[in-house]
């Protein structure tokens, strides 16, 4: 409509220099677009064109257009220069003057270099909440806080790209993205025009938060799309905060929770709602979401100016019933489902790949001597190099080796012995806890760990106080009273295992405390099951309930992770269950219980529990960990297929494996491998990582037939293929297709299988290629 109203319009041309003509012909239509006089204003003074006397005139005026004609009014009658400074405003400030860009660009302006040479101040509020968003976002991401909150590392220097794939519904791969900016391409990945969400997803520890982090500073620095004017950042778990009582337009949510306009926010916000397109969104962590509010009971919100409950307003957002048009990227833990019609596109976070993981090493370790010594320890340590392909424990890895090689510079080693997720939780506590010892110039500190925990038994009985009794309610985020009721002190605020976040209350703002990751505060629950010898039984197993979704037939069941219903997206609750729960904290603190209670443990559990309690857990664990298998095992469902018995294996199996592996026990994993009543094992679309694969050759290796082995369509790289290699002279079949496995895989795999010249079929294939046979 506008563009057929200016091609009416008589059009004089700026080629002619009657800039006082120009604006005399076109005076309604600039009358009509021009919103913003303030700016107008403050150039003209600036320059000397306005005297005050000029721009009280004008503020005189009572009405907005009445401003623009009297500042019209005005430039013409103060000549050529005036007037063709004017409409270098206009074309300057695009973002204040929007809807003339097209107007400028049919005249054909062009200014001249007297014109050129004059300053233009944009003191426009839209453009100035760009900036003031801009250095928000800019100083929030720009360090990196370490895991004891004593250390914060440059953002820019020690970010690390990792392995980003686009998918289909059906978690299919379409490739990876080269770069983050390509997440907001609009031709890349788009698996629904009608969509306004782009879903990222990946383990815990992936590197949700931290991809977001970066998103942050490519856009404060510009190196994202111009077009995002607007970018506001939210943590689902803060949104869940809020009272049940609470409700807020969503101006508030945006002003006074996020970032406040130091100007006109009302014109601001009309900006917002007038070009939605401007603005990105991102909700960090929607498992992490925990709340009783009942969103079903409210209505639909499609109203930008009527209260409703933060939670209904995200769901508002993520739909496009507000903001329309505008862009929203969503992170949640693999399993979490969105509803297909919300989103745009897919995306899985993979970790890192062996590229990625040395160049994450040189930045961590710029001494090329240091690097080096790590690099060939974790050659020698398959097992840490598989955890190295999840950001977060490559890290915590990486702390540890530092600590190690301070420690002891002359010969800096890792534990000599398999080493689990338990053993590097235990190893990284050891560190912050040893943090609070008095340090020495000349002497180095020399307590065992052993004396390290003793030491600090009640600190990491109230810590594990907090995190169970999270646990217990799904809450990831404690309030002042939750925390002192757990006896938890100021010194072990201070540790670094829990900070402090702001909670987000109408009434203001209270300080509240969170766990570093939510697999921090799953060891430290199973710490307190373990180190409380209150703790009967029933409270000691009571999490391993939540194996298996409630109602959940074994015959039914696929083998992808449990769906989490989200009722607010449009989901539907199945069985009456939490829509907002994920099971992964139960199954961590599960994994982390067997990894406690393991036999190689008790020597330093025994300082910290009586020793008959540490018994009657054990055996506890053992016992219900050996029903648990036997169950499930033989209630797997199976299929006769090309001469082999096929079982088709579930979620809980992988988490099984996990758990046996945890334990460190013969055992146990001979019990599983008999447990396996077939002679085809198919674990396909299961996300296996490459620690899953030690899992599974732990029990593998002592089963002691002839094996089928299905891993397509999993996440195993050439880390995972180096962990199943105790069980390769099983194997007679092995599908390892759409793996992220490289040449570097393939040969151990042909070096490895053809010892045994027992293998009958290998797929290899990527997607559409051929398969390698043997």
């Amino acid at each position: 409509m506008e563009k057929q109203g200016c091609s009416e319009m008589e059009i004089v041309s700026s080629e002619s220099h009657s800039f006082i003509k120009l604006l005399k012909v076109n005076r309604e239509h600039l009358v009509t677009h021009i919103r913003n006089t303030q700016c107008l204003l403050d150039n003209l003074l600036q320059n000397d064109y306005f005297s005050t006397e000029d721009a009280e005139i004008v503020c005189a005026c009572p009405t907005q257009p009445d401003k623009v004609r009297r500042i019209l009014d005005l430039v013409q009658s103060k000549g050529e220069e005036v007037s063709e400074f004017f409409l270098y405003v206009l074309q300057q400030l695009a973002d204040a003057y929007v809807d003339l860009r097209s107007w400028l660009s049919e005249i054909g302006f062009s200014p001249s270099p007297l014109i050129q040479s004059k300053a233009v101040v944009n003191t426009d509020p839209v453009s100035r909440y760009t900036q003031k968003l801009r250095q928000q976002l800019g100083r929030d991401s720009k360090f990196i806080l370490c895991y004891a909150q004593k250390e914060e590392l440059l953002l820019e220097q020690m970010y690390t790209d990792t392995v980003v794939e686009l998918v289909n519904f059906n978690n299919e791969s379409l490739g990876s993205l080269d770069s983050l900016a390509c997440l907001l391409d609009a031709s890349t990945g788009v698996l629904n025009e009608e969509g306004e969400t782009i879903f990222v997803s990946g383990d815990a520890g992936m590197g949700k938060s931290m991809l977001l982090q970066r998103l942050q500073s490519l856009w404060a620095a510009g190196q994202l799309d111009p077009g995002i004017k607007f970018f506001f950042h939210f943590r689902c778990r803060t949104l869940s905060c809020f009272k049940e009582s609470a409700a807020l337009c969503l101006q508030d949510l945006l002003f006074k929770h996020y970032c406040y306009p130091e100007q006109d926010p009302g014109e601001v916000f009309a900006f917002l709602l007038r070009f939605p397109h401007t603005a990105l969104f991102t909700f960090d962590g929607l498992d992490e979401l925990h709340s009783d509010f009942d969103l079903s009971s409210e209505p639909d919100t499609s109203s930008p100016w009527e209260p409703a409950h933060p939670l209904a307003l995200l769901a508002s957002l993520l739909s496009g019933k507000l903001l329309k048009g505008a862009r929203k990227l969503l992170t949640a833990r693999t399993g979490v489902e969105v509803p297909r019609h919300l989103l745009r596109k897919k995306v899985l976070l993979r970790g890192f790949s062996p590229s990625h993981l040395r160049a994450y090493t040189g930045r961590m370790f710029p001494e090329r001597a240091t690097r080096q010594r790590l690099l060939d320890q974790l050659e020698a340590n398959p097992n840490l190099c598989s955890l190295c392909a999840v950001p977060l424990f490559c890290w915590i890895i990486f702390r540890c080796f530092q600590h190690f090689h301070d420690a002891f510079e002359s010969s800096p080693q890792l534990p000599d012995l398999t080493v689990t997720l338990t053993d590097v939780f235990l190893l990284v506590t050891e560190v912050h806890l040893n943090r609070t010892q008095p340090t020495s110039l000349v002497q180095q500190n020399t307590r065992s760990q052993t004396e390290t925990f003793r030491a600090s038994r009640d600190t990491l009985c109230s810590l594990g106080r907090v995190a169970h009794r999270g646990m217990e309610k799904s809450l990831f985020v404690f309030n002042q009273d939750e925390v002192q009721a757990s006896e938890v002190r100021e010194g072990d605020l201070q540790l670094g295992f829990l900070r402090a976040v702001p909670e987000l209350d109408l009434e203001g703002e209270q300080e509240s405390y969170e766990f570093f990751h939510l697999t921090l505060q799953a060891f430290f629950a199973a710490l307190f099951l373990v180190v409380d010898d209150k703790v009967g039984t029933r409270e000691l197993l009571r999490f391993f309930q939540e194996w298996t979704p409630p109602g959940e037939a074994v015959a039914t069941s696929t083998c992808y992770p449990p769906f989490l219903p989200i009722q607010c997206l449009g989901g539907h609750s199945l069985h009456g269950e939490d829509p907002f729960k994920n099971k992964d904290h139960f199954h961590f603190t599960n994994l982390f219980l067997c990894g406690l209670l393991s036999k190689g443990k008790q020597k330093l559990l025994r300082h910290l529990v009586p020793a008959a309690a540490l018994r009657r857990k054990r055996k506890a664990l053992w016992t219900h960990l050996f029903a648990s298998l036997r169950s499930h095992l033989k209630n797997l469902p199976r299929v006769q297929s090309g001469g082999f018995n096929q079982v088709q294996a579930l979620p809980t199996f992988i988490w099984m494996l996990r758990c046996i592996y945890e334990t460190q026990s013969e055992k146990v994993g001979q019990l599983a491998a008999r447990g396996i009543c077939a002679n085809y094992l198919k674990l396909t679309f299961c996300n296996a990582c490459p620690a899953d694969c030690s899992a599974l050759s732990f029990v593998l290796h002592h089963f002691r037939k002839r094996l089928a082995l299905d891993l397509d369509n999993n996440n195993l790289n050439d880390f995972g293929v180096r962990e199943l290699q105790p069980c390769f002279s099983r194997l007679t079949v092995i599908r390892l297709s759409v793996n992220q496995i490289t040449d570097s895989g393939v040969k151990v795999l042909y070096e490895e299988l053809t010892k045994y010249k027992i293998l009958t079929f290998l797929g290899l294939w990527t997607s559409a290629d051929s398969t390698y046979s043997l």
